[in-house]
């Protein structure tokens, strides 16, 4: 039998989904599961992107350009505005979801080898992405005891070797919820310019930042305009995740170039998504300001609801829409496949993310799942219940 790849091997297992399976079988047998485990809002899609499906005229489903429709990104270029970021229609290449845009970004910027320093916890496709493309993931550990803030500057100075190429942030961030401040930004700017590293800026959730700090974009920060590569998405903006739709922007010529042949290489991003992404940007700000209100509202009910559970600490998160909490038990990879398999109260459970998916450090994370509070307030509530009871009766709990 042919032997698979190393590569293959060393790729982690999606925290979000590795449970999948267990979340089958219960639901299998009639449990109701609470899903806390995935980024998928529950929010309506605004009426203009459905209805620009409903619209499409078309004898043809053609090819793309490779870089994304002209019109779609000269609209972006006014969206981007709105949020003070300078760009213009040819710095933005759209890609089939923002995950495209990490991965491009690093196989256009990183070669095997090639180190990245990236806070975590941090979402896990970025570890797979630089595995896929042969560099090096550096992490530097941030705590829930100070709520996640950034690491200091000379934390980061201490993993600086010849071959550091990049730092990548989340901002706001998945998984912890945490939004970088004036001053943390400033002080990564001046690393990245001090050792001319490139800045990789996941931003696919500015649109849900809950403090009256102002929202700093890594295209805010002077000086290092050649060396920011900016990732975003319409997924959570307009609940539209399906669409496969996000965007790699960058002034840097050198790096559209490259970039440009990946893009021609998977051809084009998908037709019908741009149609509805491009749509969307005429959103009302009605639609807007009702999904941060209630986004607001769910963080504050959950946040609230398990800092009541004896044992369990969630700090307040400051944007997007999930946050890490610490749980009193030995295992929250056990504990999470446990609630699953069995455990149930009143024909209900909870599926988590465990949070150890999310670091690279052995044993970080141990005791803490992520939660994506992405559901109702009703059924938040039902889930927080579960998770009380759960924990009431888990084995392998610790207080």
């Amino acid at each position: 039998m042919p032997i698979i790849s190393s590569r293959g091997l060393s790729m982690p297992e999606s925290p979000i989904r590795k449970l999948v399976p267990l979340a089958n079988k219960a639901k299998a047998k009639g449990i109701k599961v609470y899903h806390l485990n995935i980024g998928q809002p529950d929010l309506p899609t605004p009426e203009i992107g459905i209805d620009a499906v409903r619209k499409v005229d078309r004898k043809v489903l053609e090819y793309g350009p490779s870089e994304g429709l002209r019109s779609f990104r000269e609209k972006l270029v006014a969206y981007y505005r709105r949020f003070k970021i300078m760009v213009d229609v040819d710095d933005i290449m759209i890609t089939t979801g923002g995950s495209e845009a990490v991965n491009f970004s690093f196989m256009a910027c990183l070669d095997p080898g090639d180190e990245i320093i990236i806070p975590e916890p941090a979402y896990a496709n970025y570890m797979a992405f630089a595995i896929s493309c042969g560099a090096v993931i550096r992490t530097i550990p941030s705590s829930i005891d100070n709520g996640f803030t950034m690491p200091g500057f000379d934390e980061f100075e201490k993993l600086i070797t010849p071959h550091t190429k990049a730092v990548m942030i989340c901002n706001p961030n998945n998984p912890t919820g945490y939004l970088y401040t004036q001053e943390e930004m400033n002080r990564l700017r001046d690393l990245v310019k001090k050792y001319d590293l490139f800045l990789f800026s996941d931003e696919v959730y500015r649109e849900f930042c809950y403090t009256g700090a102002p929202y700093i974009s890594a295209f805010h920060l002077e000086g290092i305009e050649q060396n920011v590569v900016l990732v975003d998405s319409v997924s959570k903006r307009y609940s539209e995740c399906g669409i496969r739709v996000g965007a790699l922007i960058t002034k840097n010529l050198q790096v559209r170039d490259n970039v440009m042949k990946w893009c021609q290489a998977r051809l084009c991003p998908p037709l019908l998504g741009q149609l509805v992404a491009e749509a969307s940007l005429d959103t009302s700000e009605e639609y807007m300001l009702s999904v941060y209100n209630e986004y607001l509202q769910r963080r504050n009910f959950l946040v609230d609801g398990i800092n009541r559970i004896p044992g369990c600490y969630s700090p307040i998160p400051m944007g997007a829409f999930y946050t890490v909490a610490k749980l009193p038990v030995d295992d929250s990879d056990k504990f999470c496949a446990w609630c699953l398999r069995d455990f149930s109260f009143e024909n209900q459970t909870i599926m988590m993310a465990p949070a150890s998916g999310f670091y690279t450090t052995p044993g970080y994370g141990r005791d803490e799942v992520r939660l994506a509070y992405v559901l109702n307030r009703e059924d938040l509530g039902k889930a927080l219940e579960v998770l009380r009871r759960a924990l009431e009766e888990y084995p392998g709990r610790t207080v």
